[in-house]
């Protein structure tokens, strides 16, 4: 099961102040040495974390693959092709929003992605689509021709008690069917310690993608070692 970090949230505290402290790429490189499998960005609109020069420094720099993060426009899919991405997540986009609040609307942007998405795939570039966890999304994903989705784990990440057994059982049965139709899995948003030992028993996961969190106990514990414990985490269960 691979480790994916999404590094947001070191340029987003250095777009706090202005200025280049902290410095994503660095925390690429420390994120890359302690074990990661992939360094995770999203280029948002209004760019308010990563930016494009963030990218073309950690492309640089790194030998681990990057996964972009995208919202699903003609500019994001045209940078994509431009700066030779090899890995993009299609991801929903609110300019309002404080973070991703649901999986990507299949069926309102059915018709873009329909059009759009061959480009990619024509350019080489590994597509995963972010939805939530329902079988239809599964289905409509095939019919686009996507084998990769990071299914939306932010209500389970969020859930206690009785509910979060019931959404357990909800993601995991959506998540082997998709495995069982030759998709590649990966989940993330809200994932914690705690929730990591958790949905890794659902064996039909190939990939965890986390931010927020790991970013956030870095100020306490440093970035290599929370990264470490959470590697070690997904490899004892």
């Amino acid at each position: 099961m691979r480790l994916g970090v999404n590094i947001d949230h070191v340029a987003t505290l250095r777009n706090a102040r202005g200025g280049v402290h902290p410095d994503p790429v660095k925390a690429s490189k420390l994120v890359e040495k302690a074990g990661a499998d992939l360094i995770v960005v999203h280029l948002r609109e209004d760019r308010r974390h990563i930016r494009e020069e963030d990218i073309a420094k950690i492309l640089r720099q790194i030998k681990i693959p990057l996964q972009l993060e995208i919202a699903p426009t003609k500019f994001m899919f045209n940078y994509s092709i431009k700066n030779n991405i090899k890995k993009v997540c299609v991801v929903p986009e609110k300019r309002k929003e404080l973070t991703t609040e649901g999986g990507l609307d299949l069926k309102k942007n059915y018709k873009f992605l329909k059009s759009n998405i061959p480009m990619l795939l024509k350019n080489n570039i590994e597509v995963s689509l972010f939805l939530d966890p329902k079988i239809i999304n599964v289905k409509l994903s095939k019919k686009l021709g996507i084998n990769a989705i990071e299914f939306h784990t932010g209500e389970f990440a969020n859930a206690k008690a009785d509910k979060e057994k019931k959404l357990y059982k909800k993601l995991k049965s959506v998540i082997d069917y998709a495995y069982s139709n030759k998709v590649s899995v990966r989940a993330g948003h809200g994932l914690t310690f705690n929730k990591v030992k958790k949905i890794v028993k659902i064996g039909s996961i190939n990939e965890l993608n986390i931010g927020h969190f790991i970013i956030g106990e870095s100020i306490f514990y440093g970035l290599e070692n929370v990264v470490k414990e959470m590697k070690h985490i997904m490899k004892k269960s």
